[in-house]
């Protein structure tokens, strides 16, 4: 019979998750100061890998943006200010360009006859959400920061859920095998 062990660490890790998403919901600026960071890291990372990457395809493409994704991952690591100000807007932008997109899916959706209204609604959602950041950014800081600890929340939620769930399955005592 195969049996597994139950490690108590699912737990809490998952308590720690819960614990850490009150914390970025209690502490905003704090939390979108790490946010900034954490943006930052990964693109200097992903452009470091695209400049590798370039070398071996002997691509210039992919250098290009290895260098951008480097230089814009510099601007927000050492100006975490400016970019906690800005994130809003980026986001935004991005909510705007894809809205737009779904918006124009679904009427090409409709045109040919296929379901068209959900793709519309998203689109017209995503195009309010931009517009109602760029008008007010600090509603953009607060989403930002609120659905990062909501995030967080849920997956702590989650992790503990599953610890119980699956501890049922799992046998307690070390398998001698």
């Amino acid at each position: 019979m195969l049996t597994k062990k139950c490690s108590i660490w699912h737990l809490i890790a998952g308590i720690i998750m819960l614990v850490l998403g009150i914390i970025v919901w209690a502490n905003p600026l704090p939390s979108l100061l790490a946010i900034s960071v954490y943006i930052g890291a990964i693109l200097f990372i992903l452009g470091c890998g695209y400049v590798s990457f370039s070398f071996t395809q002997s691509s210039g493409w992919y250098l290009l943006v290895g260098l951008l994704d480097i230089f814009i991952g510099l601007i927000f690591l050492t100006n975490l200010a400016l970019t906690a100000e800005t994130l809003p807007i980026f986001f935004a932008l991005w909510f705007l360009a894809s809205g737009i997109m779904q918006v124009s899916a679904s009427i090409t959706d409709y045109k040919l006859g296929l379901p068209w209204l959900w793709s519309s609604l998203s689109g017209a959602l995503g195009i309010f959400l931009a517009f109602l950041i760029l008008n007010y950014p600090m509603f953009g800081e607060w989403a930002l920061v609120a659905t990062v600890g909501f995030y967080i929340c849920a997956y702590g939620v989650i992790s503990i859920a599953e610890y119980f769930y699956f501890r049922q399955f799992c046998k307690l005592e070390p398998n001698n095998a």
